[in-house]
């Protein structure tokens, strides 16, 4: 028998708009524009005969027939492309991964080099973020992220322990024989210098340390990598992960009197379950380069 099923295009577009939420999201993921998305989903209500969503239009709400449909549309598109993966899955392409931005400046960035050496079949497109992406609904191949902020293992997803976070002061070699920073107390005055994408790091650090929270006075960035330029240029002291300010502290543009001790978070490389040569090459070698990555003393 003839299947009786609405147009494609109609259905892509309900199950992506319903799945990150946003009619633009959806334009974005598909490649099209929001009225096309629009348009395409009202075909879809005319052929249902039923609304699939409700409320504003950069907002909509799914209505019960959407709810209803919505599960077992996206399962059946996440089955298509599982098996489109394993009959076109090739060790060489483009690998979409997602990862916070600093991280990716800091300690990605200078390694990736190391991975063409040896997967230069690989082309890796970089995307970041300051918030946790899903590597299931945004279609990453990989997204790297704290455990906190990832699923747990299962059938669907891969979780790859990279290395726990390690948190410390830091500070211009110059700033540190200015204060004589040796113990927390020595805190006390100098200029704190916080981020905003990550406000309680100071309590957090003291937590771990056992040591009164100082009260942060200095200024406040919106991003790590420019409270961190901000500790190298000597404009005060800030708590770094040691993952990105390893470098540093070797080259000696840092210095980090009080050491580091561990912030009770693991970063983690997710990925879908269903075989990819290149997301397993990939999270093989991010594996060997996290162990190679010396631990703080």
């Amino acid at each position: 028998m003839k299947r009786r099923l609405p147009p494609l295009n109609a259905l892509r577009a309900f199950e992506a708009a319903g799945r990150l939420g946003r009619m633009t999201a959806a334009a974005d993921e598909l490649a099209v524009t929001p009225g096309a998305i629009s348009r395409q989903v009202r075909q879809l209500e005319d052929a249902l005969g039923v609304l699939l969503f409700d409320g504003p239009k950069q907002r909509p709400a799914l209505t019960e027939a959407g709810r209803l449909l919505l599960p077992p549309l996206s399962d059946a598109f996440d089955r298509i492309e599982a098996v489109v993966r394993a009959v076109a899955d090739e060790p060489a392409g483009t690998l979409d991964v997602s990862c916070f931005s600093t991280f990716t400046l800091r300690w990605l960035f200078p390694r990736l080099y190391r991975l063409q050496a040896v997967h230069p079949e690989i082309d890796v497109r970089l995307s970041t973020a300051d918030r946790a992406v899903s590597v299931e609904r945004e279609r990453f191949d990989v997204v790297i992220t704290l455990d906190d902020e990832a699923p747990a293992a299962s059938g669907r997803i891969v979780v790859e322990a990279l290395f726990p976070e390690w948190l410390g002061p830091v500070l211009a070699p110059s700033l540190a024989a200015s204060i004589r920073l040796r113990a927390p107390a020595d805190l006390r005055g100098a200029q704190l210098l916080r981020t905003r994408t990550r406000p309680d790091a100071w309590v957090q650090w003291a937590t771990r340390a056992g040591c009164p929270a100082p009260k942060p006075g200095g200024q406040l960035f919106e991003h790590y990598e420019f409270t961190l330029q901000a500790a190298a240029a000597g404009l005060g002291i800030c708590i770094a992960p040691w993952h990105l300010v390893v470098d540093d502290l070797a080259a000696g543009r840092l210095v980090a009197p009080l050491g580091f001790c561990e912030s009770g978070h693991r970063y983690v490389a997710l990925r879908r379950a269903q075989r990819s040569v290149k997301a397993e090459r990939f999270c093989a070698w991010l594996l060997r380069e996290a162990a190679a990555m010396p631990l703080p003393r």
